[in-house]
C-alpha cells in the first residue's frame, strides 16, 4: 500500500508527522540506498526499504503510557548533558518519545508513545484537546486579572485565554487551577508573567481525560485501549 513516507515513520515510532519532516529536510533518511529529501516523497513499506541515520525501520507494535514526570526530568528522547529524560523512565524494548513537553521545572502529566499518528492528533491545535494545571504563583491573583486571563490577553500578537480558572482551596488565591487548550511553549507562565505574576511551580494534572492521580512523581502506567480511544475522540 503506498503511503507518504512521514506517516510511515510515525507509525514506525521514529517521531510524530511534523518531526518526521524534519529528519527528511535533513538528510538522514535514506529510501533503497538513496537518501531523501523531498517533503511528501511516498513508498510501498512492502517493498522499499527505509533507514534512518543508517538503520533499517520496520513497523513496531504500538505502546502507550502515562508518566507523573518529576520536577529536573527532561522532556526528551535524549539529552547532551546526559541529564535524565522521561523516556529514561520506562522500561520498555520499544523505541518511544514524549507527546509534546513539559518544562525541566514542570511535572505531571506526560505521555509517551510510538504511535506518530496519536502524538500528532493529541499536540495538533485544531483538535482542541484541554490540558489543566495546578500553578503557584508569587502573589494572590486579583479578580481583575482572572477575568483578563478568561477574556484573553495578547501572546505573540495573539489572543490567548484559558477556558477555566479556580482556586482550589478556599481563600488561598495563590493557588490557582487552569484549563487551557494551548500547547504553545511556557504558555501558562507567559499568561501569568503578562499580568505581573511570577509562577513558583506549576504542574499538569490533567491531558484530555487522561490525570495522574495516585501515582507518586517518577511513577508510569500503560494507557488502556479503552483510554487511546478516549483520547482520539
Amino acid at each position: 500500500m503506498i503511503t507518504r513516507l512521514n506517516k510511515y515513520l510515525s507509525e514506525c515510532g521514529i517521531a510524530s508527522r511534523r518531526k518526521s519532516d524534519e529528519l527528511i529536510q535533513e538528510g538522514r533518511v535514506q529510501v533503497n540506498g538513496s537518501t531523501v529529501f523531498e517533503l511528501g516523497t511516498k513508498i510501498n513499506p512492502d517493498k522499499d526499504e527505509v533507514y534512518v541515520d543508517g538503520e533499517k525501520l520496520k513497523e513496531q507494535k504500538k505502546v502507550y503510557f502515562l508518566l507523573n514526570k518529576p520536577i529536573g526530568v527532561i522532556t526528551s528522547t535524549s539529552d547532551e548533558k546526559n541529564r535524565v529524560t522521561v523516556v529514561d523512565l520506562i522500561k520498555t524494548k520499544e523505541k518511544i518519545f514524549p507527546v509534546g513537553r513539559l518544562d525541566y521545572n514542570t511535572s505531571g502529566v506526560i505521555m509517551l508513545t510510538n504511535d506518530g499518528e496519536f502524538s500528532n492528533y493529541l499536540t495538533h491545535p485544531k483538535n482542541g484537546i484541554e490540558r489543566e494545571y495546578t500553578v503557584k504563583i508569587d502573589k494572590p491573583l486579583e479578580l481583575e486579572d482572572k477575568e483578563k486571563l478568561l477574556k484573553g490577553i495578547y501572546l505573540d500578537n495573539r489572543k490567548s485565554k484559558f477556558t477555566s480558572v479556580t482556586f482550589p482551596k478556599k481563600n488561598i488565591f495563590k493557588l490557582v487551577n487552569v484549563t487551557t487548550v494551548e500547547g504553545r511553549n511556557h504558555f501558562v507562565k507567559r499568561m501569568f508573567d503578562a499580568l505581573g505574576y511570577g509562577v513558583n511551580e506549576l504542574s499538569r494534572i490533567r491531558y484530555g481525560k487522561i490525570n495522574v492521580k495516585n501515582m507518586k512523581p517518577g511513577e508510569y502506567r500503560i494507557i488502556t485501549e479503552k483510554e487511546v480511544k478516549m483520547l482520539m475522540k
